[in-house]
């Protein structure tokens, strides 16, 4: 991705743009591409930041720093005075342009730039404002692919080898496996993940596959946007929803000459809560085999303009990298909500909403999306047009057969074993109960025995579902208006 970078800014210099703006968080790696191409393009690179002000070359500690620049608005009008054809990177200018003065100097320096073949390269790690951000041409950085992964990964520890006792044991096959699981990291993310998986123990070997996966896991949820989890139950082990498990099987990816021409894309399961919507996303990563990403929409909304379409595009650009993977949207009608109406974010949901929709019909990497939904009255029509999901299911509440599984799933996993007819007594008296019901009450029951001194009973059990009224009674409203509406909209789970 790096080369491709250097080759994007390479063309964009020589057709004599006169302002670029990249929004990274990878400053580092703008500035060494940026100056190899001015290099190779014979092409004067200055550099400007609020601490050194400009300085001639990419890094501050090339040469002396030119005098009474440091403020940015000067260092814009002594750019623009000079009279020279070259190119100036203002790093962390964003945050300035709220100054009148700033703004004005920016404006004058880019018309200046374009009268002279001259280029202002903006990198910053917020958005511009909309009054500059017209003027300039957007870059992006991207995220490496596996083979600069493989580079960069061979490049850190022959670095760290230099400084450090580090014994590297590891095959090839694994070694390409811990590349891959660094996919949709940062350069300087991945670089981190695969030093500390090496220093943890001084050495890097078949242990630290597994160990760079759970130290990307965790920085992943670091950042709160998109979480890698843990998918640890197959399709096996969810009760009922046969129509979602045979279209599941029919559509599972396969590579070579057994892939579908048309791969799947995605399913909205809009249902009761509590019926093992969230479930089927983790069983489905399971059943697949690919990693389960959830991206949590709440933390889209950032207070500066333009940050949260840049947080949502990059979510997405790293879920892409990290393909083939599983995305999961849970309760995604709480995430869009404000576009289905007249919002007063000042058109945020409905901006955030439109990208995600191009996202959902133009993406070409095997991402599947799962999203959730327990109502339709948040949902914008437009999420429901045939060409954004594949199918659209519905989850009703089970019937007595599935709340018998129900029952054996749960009381195995806490191995508590009831007589079959008990089984088949509790599923008769747990009518309209969900699963995540049944669930809490095989929980409050065993609380009440181990309490009691007692072996889990069918009693204890039918006490414990006696004492908490189901969903079905609470929101029966609600319920029957959601079937009503996916009555001959929706394949049935």
């Amino acid at each position: 991705m790096a080369q491709d970078l250097a080759t994007r800014l390479a063309l964009l210099l020589r057709a004599r743009h006169a302002c670029l703006s990249i929004t990274t968080e990878e400053e580092d790696v703008v500035l060494t591409t940026l100056g190899k191409v001015c290099l190779d393009l014979g092409r004067p690179l200055l550099r400007w930041s609020a601490v050194g002000g400009v300085v001639d070359g990419a890094f501050a500690q090339e040469v002396p720093t030119h005098p009474d620049t440091e403020h940015p608005a000067g260092a814009l009008r002594w750019w623009t005075r000079s009279g020279e054809t070259r190119a100036l990177v203002l790093c962390d200018l964003a945050a300035h342009l709220e100054q009148p003065v700033v703004l004005r100097a920016a404006r004058e320096a880019i018309f200046h730039a374009r009268t002279m073949g001259s280029t202002l390269i903006l990198v910053d790690h917020q958005p511009l404002p909309a009054a500059l951000a017209a003027e300039a041409v957007p870059v992006e950085v991207g995220l490496p692919d596996d083979v600069e992964l493989f580079a960069l990964a061979k490049d850190t520890l022959r670095r760290l080898r230099e400084v450090e006792p580090i014994t590297v044991d590891i095959t090839v096959a694994q070694f390409n496996t811990l590349v891959r699981h660094l996919r949709g990291l940062t350069r300087t993310r991945a670089m981190q993940v695969l030093r500390d998986a090496a220093i943890a123990d001084g050495r890097l070997d078949a242990a630290d596959v597994e160990r760079v996966a759970h130290l990307k896991r965790r920085m992943l949820r670091e950042r709160g946007l998109l979480t890698a989890v843990d998918a640890p139950v197959g399709l096996d082990e969810v009760a009922g929803l046969e129509g979602l498990k045979h279209w599941l099987a029919v559509r599972r990816p396969a590579d070579g000459p057994e892939a579908p021409t048309d791969p799947p894309r995605g399913i909205l399961v809009l249902g009761v809560p509590g019926t093992g919507k969230s479930l089927c996303a983790k069983a489905i990563a399971a059943a697949w085999n690919r990693p389960l990403l959830r991206l949590d929409a709440g933390v889209l909304y950032d207070r500066w303009i333009g940050s949260s379409e840049e947080r949502l595009r990059g979510a997405l650009a790293q879920a892409e990298a990290m393909a083939p993977a599983v995305l999961w949207i849970d309760e995604i009608e709480k995430a869009f909500a404000s576009a289905a109406a007249h919002s007063t974010d000042g058109g945020l949901s409905q901006r955030l909403f439109g990208s995600f929709l191009v996202w959902l019909q133009e993406h070409r990497a095997p991402v599947f999306v799962v999203a959730t939904a327990n109502t339709i009255e948040g949902l914008p029509p437009e999420l429901l047009r045939k060409g954004r999901f594949d199918e659209v299911f519905f989850v009703d509440l089970p019937d007595e057969a599935v709340r018998a599984d129900l029952w054996r799933i749960h009381l195995n996993r806490r191995d508590h074993a009831l007589p079959e007819a008990a089984i088949l007594r509790l599923a008769a008296a747990a009518t309209d109960r969900t699963g995540a019901e049944i669930e809490q009450v095989v929980v409050a029951a065993s609380h009440e025995a181990r309490f009691a001194k007692q072996a889990l009973a069918e009693t204890h059990l039918l006490a414990a579902l006696e004492a908490s009224p189901p969903l079905a009674v609470t929101m029966a409203e609600s319920i029957d208006a959601l079937r009503g509406w996916a009555s001959g909209r929706c394949a049935r789970a």
